[in-house]
């Protein structure tokens, strides 16, 4: 887009206001520019042409500017005070700090674009940001600055013939390097890095680099070494590696063109040629803050020489790569604080119950935010019923996680409750609700009673879940989920699937079927083929360890096919697989009692028939207790219809059922009170109690621990 002098219009991409000087070859060149201004978060880019006969900087594009501001810099003399003059006087970086045009920039940043004999012109940007750039925001503009100067063409007194190529493909492979160092997150990427863009050119084959952390020096990766060798220097006292020691104590290169000239150099490291099978090295400090942090060890099957070039080479690049080592060491550090914190919200261990084992995995994203929302839980209910719930924050940070948090806890005790799946995500949604208008989550929660074999759920814009019969058929309910909590307005809608006496229930977050690259009905489709392929042995276990060992096996399955490459995903992803199983129609016992004072007898009589049949004698008496006072508490306090039923599990269970919603509560009786301790009473004897609501009534049960031996 050509300027026109005196236009008020904002200019769309870059602007020539000296086309006829020829200075950048084509949109490459000012694509880096538009790198520049965008790292160094600016408000505008300015490249300025050396005019050596009139000492003037002549102005040849500018991008993200208007014409009438770019054309106060349009001719600039060598005696102003401006950042561009300033680093053609000096031949180096300048920073001016303050709004020079009025674009709202907090200074301007300047690197001259240097030739054969000098700067030949000025790369310029406005910086938007608090203060001045960093080190490694101006070793990236110097590179692009570097790649720039290495396209001029045509540009008078500046013959291409004068130009070193030398510094050209120092400048290019500069900013290649560069460019990828500036996307590099990880330790591993930065490595990765290196080896792409700085072994090929020179021909190297080998690549460590070691961070010096309390005198000792840690390898962080490496290219071309065993592991065997690299375990003789790992975590070894930088005292005690010679060549460690002259770098990081000098903080200047090293370079061995020979085994011989290193067994030279390093009599007592005589061994290390021969064990590494490398002929020539490169031994590079990187610098960071002003110090060495590591050294970074670029190596050759053959001996070679190195140029005054090579050897300035790669020492720049050594310093690119300590800078960005040392920023993504920062990002591993809190990387691994946050999902350190992510897992600890997490379920350490899933239980296993009689009516469901299960196996789960959580998988972070691989780049981007530190950490996520994603949650799981397996929550044992009474009678053996269990709950399960998955969910997800939207949105991706510690915040989020925090909030995956609340949720899960707050599940937790909503589920301490025996409350039903829609009345819990409505109170759920209250919650989410209360944390902010910018709050969201979606969620499933399912109960299933291993009695009934039913498995009922609500689902909060979540995905439904898949179930597994164990002949391989795949089962997936087309259901229009609720729309998400903080979003909701309740009541939600509760669904239920009659399951199998044996099945899979398989329940996962967004993250693992849809993608930038796939809708959610596509991967849906996809995780029903897998599990179609290979869930199938679940179902064959001889016993619960190896259950639950399949079932591990089958999240990882599930993950590898789902998720072939996590590590470039910007979404975390969580996958729960619970192995259900209907209760045996013999560990379930049932009786209608009548609704006067004669129930709490016939309820004594069942009691002791049924557990002697059982073979649970042991446990009668206390039982006949329980039941009784239960229902003799329905006959004074409530009303019919009276139900008891015994479940025989890893437990015992006595249910009274009544007809009431009244809330049963211990009281305080006074030493001269009749009643009052009933519900002392079965506080005493049972191992845990409690009460869950019906839609037509309530039920209290207890639980007692069976025997060992009656087990």
């Amino acid at each position: 887009m050509t300027a026109k002098t005196g236009a008020h219009t904002q200019p769309s991409g870059p602007s020539f206001l000296a086309a006829s000087h020829k200075a950048l070859q084509g949109t490459e060149s000012l694509t880096l520019a538009l790198k520049a201004a965008e790292c160094l978060d600016g408000r505008g880019v300015f490249l300025h042409w050396w005019d050596p006969a009139a000492r003037r900087l002549r102005l040849v594009a500018a991008s993200g500017v208007a014409s009438e501001s770019a054309e106060a810099w349009a001719d600039l003399s060598d005696e102003q005070e401006v950042a561009p003059v300033r680093a053609m006087r000096c031949g180096d970086y300048a920073w001016v700090a303050g709004d020079s045009l009025g674009l709202g920039s907090a200074g301007t940043a300047a690197v001259p674009l240097l030739g054969a004999d000098g700067p030949i012109g000025v790369l310029s940007v406005m910086t938007a940001g608090s203060g001045e750039p960093d080190e490694v925001q101006r070793s990236y503009l110097r590179s692009v600055a570097g790649w720039a100067a290495a396209r001029l063409e045509d540009v008078p007194d500046t013959p291409p013939a004068c130009r070193s190529v030398a510094g050209s493909e120092r400048t290019v492979r500069m900013g290649k390097l560069t460019s990828a160092l500036a996307e590099a997150v990880t330790s591993r990427e930065v490595v990765q890095a290196v080896a792409s863009h700085v072994l090929p050119p020179f021909g190297a084959d080998g690549l460590i680099v070691w961070v010096f952390e309390s005198g000792r020096q840690h390898v962080v990766d490496s290219r071309g070494y065993t592991q065997e060798f690299l375990g003789l220097l790992d975590g070894l006292a930088v005292t005690d590696y010679p060549v460690a020691a002259d770098v990081f104590g000098t903080c200047t290169p090293r370079f061995i063109e020979s085994a011989a000239e290193y067994c030279r150099r390093y009599p007592t490291l005589g061994h290390v040629p021969a064990a590494a099978r490398k002929n020539a090295w490169a031994f590079l400090p990187m610098i960071a803050s002003g110090h060495a942090i590591g050294m970074c060890l670029v190596s050759f099957t053959r001996q070679r020489s190195f140029t005054d070039e090579e050897c300035t080479l790669l020492t720049a690049l050594s310093g690119l790569v300590g800078q960005s080592l040392e920023r993504a060491r920062l990002y591993d550090v809190e990387h691994a604080r946050a999902q350190g914190l992510q897992r600890s919200l997490l379920p350490r261990t899933l239980p296993r119950l009689p009516a469901a084992c299960a196996a789960a995995r959580y998988l972070p994203a691989g780049r981007g935010e530190q950490v996520g929302g994603d949650w799981y839980d397996v929550i044992p209910l009474s009678a053996d019923r269990v709950a399960m719930v998955i969910g997800d924050v939207m949105g991706h940070g510690i915040p989020e996680a925090a909030t995956m948090g609340q949720l899960r806890t707050a599940v937790r005790t909503l589920a301490d409750l025996d409350i039903p799946p829609d009345e819990l995500l409505s109170r759920l949604n209250d919650l989410v609700s209360d944390l902010g208008e910018d709050c969201y989550a979606t969620c499933l929660y399912a109960v299933f009673d291993p009695i009934t074999r039913i498995c009922s759920f609500s689902l909060a814009g979540h995905v439904p879940p898949v179930v597994v019969h164990p002949d391989g058929t795949v089962h997936r309910p087309d259901l229009a989920a609720d729309p998400p909590l903080g979003a909701a307005e309740p009541p939600f809608e509760t669904h239920r699937i009659l399951l199998p006496e044996e099945s899979l229930l398989v329940l996962c977050t967004d993250g693992l079927v849809e993608s930038a690259s796939q809708f959610v009905d596509h991967g849906l489709a996809r995780l029903h083929q897998v599990l179609t392929e290979h869930a199938a042995p679940t179902f064959t276990a001889p016993d619960e360890d190896d259950t639950v060992r399949r079932l591990d096996d089958l999240c990882d399955t599930v993950v590898s096919a789902l998720l072939p490459d996590h590590g470039s995903t910007n979404d975390d992803a969580a996958l729960l697989i619970a192995h259900t199983q209907a209760t045996d129609a013999d560990d379930v016992a049932s009786w209608i009692l009548p609704e006067d004072p004669r129930a709490a007898g016939q309820a004594r009589a069942h009691v002791r028939d049924q557990l002697a049949a059982w073979g649970l004698d042991e446990l009668a008496i206390t039982t006949e207790l329980l039941a009784s006072e239960l229902v003799g508490n329905v006959i004074r306090h409530a009303k019919g219809p009276i139900r008891l039923r015994l479940l025989r599990s890893r437990s015992l269970t006595c249910e009274v059922y009544d007809g009431s919603p009244s809330t049963p509560r211990i009281r305080h009786a006074a030493h001269t009170d009749e009643g009052g301790r009933g519900l002392q009473l079965v506080a005493a004897l049972s191992r845990r109690w409690g009460a869950r609501y019906l839609h037509d009534g309530k039920c209290i049960w207890t639980e007692q621990d069976i025997p060992r031996c009656a087990a």
